[in-house]
């Protein structure tokens, strides 16, 4: 009877009846052959091991039955609970007198029931899976036929919890397979028309893609390649053909091949541009992007291409080159000859003053004074004559930076009152200078020279009315300018503030460019901004426009600072004496110039031997060791120049001073290699200067010896 009952609660399973009915169905019949009135319940244990939850319990009352579902198990916890803890039987005869019931005894009473038997019901592996009780309203203890109602029972129960379980755990596996299935053929259909998109788009561009294996063999090839191979080799490739052996009987090709895929397979992802085809004709050029293939794990695989013909392109680009070059060359041209326009005219004047004086030196009975007011012009026009050179060479980014460290608000509080004098009474000067110096490392004659350009094109820009502010003052941030960032160091910034009309903005970037100038024909070379620019970097800084159409421009230069003025050093004794019996060989190729130096030398007490070029004067040391004390030469010369000249005297005569003299801009720029260098044009002053300095550390040789 029981064994019929076990195999029908079993089909009822696999039947797919709900467990509850079927556990229901199961204690109805045991409570039916019971003697007495028994009643059934089956509690489930939790996924967490920690709860009883409602089961089975077709006769217990419905209060009863929501009041313990849920109850967290342990010892005390009645019989169910202390069984599912103990993981054995427990029989508790009477209810009202058993500790194990103390906190479930009202309820329990409340509803009639005085006796409780609870064994858990295990699976196969001895984990609890539940509890089955069996109650009674009056106390009693448990006989051989509920023992084997018991075990019946639990044993069912158990059979029938694990098939449910195993079967509700197979159709979720179902169930996610269906899931995992379906949106695998929807990746799967997503992929494909994804991969269907990209061959159509690669087929139809004119761009050619290859994929290759690192033994050369074809992946994958569009249309577009396939066709520009067969043109270039005279074999179509395709899919799964090997490059190499497509081009066995080509060596020349083979290797060409190798030397264009051999860095991409390599590991290289580069671009570059070829020539291919046959040479013969006009090849035509590739650009060729090289990245790598890689499999699912990461693994480099081979590496692909994508080709562009650019022959085209660089022959537009080139055609666009020459024309600017051309274009640039033809607006250069007119700038120089505005310039030169420009500066024959200033130096027409200086002539016209040096001409007159010389003129006027050469009357008989001259007044020493009005000689020495014509010795004093000529003097200082030939200075502004070395001025307008110096700046050409700062616009050729070659001037002979001399840098000084000096106070900035100090210099452009002098410079103010010659900026009042260039711009007019009709423009208000405003200068706003800090309390403490601002000491910074630049050419001082450069720094005036920026500043006084700036002014003029600030004065331009207002039509000769209105107001010019200068700002000096130390910060500790020089913004970012130009695609650069911006610089955390001590910088002293200069502004320069006007009220004109402002420079439009299609027009900033221009305005450093040598001869832009937006000025009329004659009224401007262009140079004077170039020069800002110029002296501004090469010190080690930058500048800054900000301009609005109608509300004026601000020029800010932004140069390294100083933070301390160095000490001035001791000046080193000096004579005022100047030649007196000292041999100078002059190196002067310029005969005007040779004459003039010897006769000023001479002047100056030292005796001279000159020679027109470096050879004569290695062959006249030569000829004469020890005859000579210093020798001052030119730089630039036919045949060996000055540097050279001074190279070959520092290596042969080790302790004879040499100076060199130039006015070439490349040379200045240069310092002289090292060498001392005295600038033209150069005073008679600065030439005695110089020529003392040698003598001085000759002396001194001398007496170290």
């Amino acid at each position: 009877m029981l064994i019929e009952r076990e195999r029908y609660v079993l089909g009822q399973i696999a039947a797919g009846v709900p467990l509850t009915q079927v556990l229901e169905d199961l204690l109805r019949a045991v409570e039916a052959q019971a003697s007495g009135q028994m009643l059934t319940s089956i509690l489930f244990l939790s996924e967490d091991g920690r709860h009883l939850r409602h089961g089975a319990a077709p006769s217990l009352p419905v209060a009863y039955n929501e009041a313990i579902d849920g109850i967290t198990i342990g010892e005390g916890v009645g019989s169910c609970g202390t069984a599912a803890t103990r993981g054995s039987a427990v029989y508790v005869s009477d209810i009202n007198t058993d500790p194990l019931w103390k906190d479930f005894r009202d309820l329990a009473l409340d509803h009639g029931l005085r006796a409780c038997w609870s064994t858990p019901i295990k699976a196969a592996d001895g984990s609890v899976l539940g509890t089955f009780a069996i109650y009674y309203s009056e106390p009693r203890t448990p006989t051989t036929a509920d023992l084997d109602a018991i075990a019946f029972v639990t044993q069912t129960a158990a059979l029938a919890i694990e098939r449910h379980r195993s079967d509700l755990k197979l159709r979720r596996s179902q169930d996610e397979l269906r899931a995992l299935n379906a949106e695998l053929e929807e990746q799967v259909a997503k992929r494909t028309a994804e991969r269907n998109v990209l061959a159509t788009m690669i087929e139809s561009t004119d761009i050619m893609v290859m994929a290759v294996g690192l033994d050369y063999t074809i992946l994958a090839i569009n249309n577009a390649n396939a066709d520009e191979f067969e043109r270039i080799y005279g074999v179509r490739p395709r899919a799964g053909d090997n490059m190499l052996e497509l081009l066995a009987g080509q060596p020349d090709q083979q290797a060409q091949v190798r030397a264009a895929w051999g860095r991409g397979l390599a590991g290289e992802e580069v671009t570059v541009i070829e020539e291919y085809g046959d040479p013969d004709r006009v090849q035509p050029y590739y650009e060729i992007k090289f990245r790598t293939l890689r499999n699912e794990c990461g693994e480099r695989i081979g590496c692909y291409h994508f080709v562009t013909d650019v022959t085209e392109r660089l022959r537009e680009q080139a055609a666009l080159a020459q024309a600017q070059e051309a274009l640039r060359q033809s607006q250069k041209m007119e700038a120089v000859g505005q310039l030169t326009g420009g500066v024959a005219h200033d130096f027409n004047n200086l002539l016209t003053v040096i001409k007159s004086s010389t003129d006027l030196l050469k009357r008989p009975n001259l007044p020493e004074e009005r000689r020495a007011r014509y010795v004093a012009a000529i003097s200082d026009t030939v200075d502004r004559a070395a001025k307008l050179t110096s700046q050409l060479l700062a616009f050729a980014r070659r001037q002979a930076l001399k840098p000084e460290t000096f106070d900035a608000g100090q210099a452009v509080h002098v410079l103010s009152d010659m900026v009042r004098t260039l711009t007019g009474t009709r423009i208000e000067i405003i200068t706003y200078l800090p309390d403490e110096p601002c000491f910074i490392s630049a050419d001082p004659s450069q720094f005036d020279t920026a500043l006084i350009n700036i002014v003029v094109n600030a004065r331009d820009a207002m039509d000769g009315e209105g107001q010019i502010t200068i700002t000096v003052e130390p910060t500790e941030t020089m913004p970012a300018v130009r695609r650069h960032a911006a610089i955390k160091a001590p910088y002293v910034a200069i502004s320069i503030a006007d009220t004109g009309s402002g420079i439009p903005s299609d027009q900033i970037d221009q305005i450093f460019e040598p001869f832009f100038t937006t000025k009329g024909v004659g009224h401007g070379t262009g140079l004077g901004l170039s020069q800002v620019f110029g002296f501004v970097k090469q010190s080690g800084g930058q500048v800054i426009v900000e301009s609005e159409v109608g509300q004026g421009t601000t020029f800010t230069l932004y140069l390294p600072r100083v933070i301390a003025a160095p000490g001035v050093a001791a000046p080193e004794e000096e004579t005022t004496e100047d030649g007196y019996g000292t041999c100078v060989l002059v190196v002067e190729d310029n005969r005007d110039v040779g004459t003039f130096v010897t006769q000023t030398l001479e002047e100056l007490g030292y005796r001279t031997t000159w020679v027109e070029n470096a050879q004569a004067a290695l062959d006249k040391l030569a000829a004469s060791p020890g005859a000579h004390d210093i020798v001052f030469s030119d730089v630039v010369m036919p045949g060996m120049n000055g540097v050279e000249l001074a190279r070959h005297v520092q290596r042969l005569y080790p302790d004879l001073p040499l100076i060199l003299t130039s006015g070439y801009s490349h040379v200045l720029a240069e310092g002289g290699h090292g060498f001392e260098l005295l600038q033209k044009p150069y005073s008679v002053e600065a030439l005695s200067r110089v020529l003392r300095k040698a003598s001085r550390k000759l002396r001194k040789r001398a007496q170290a010896k």
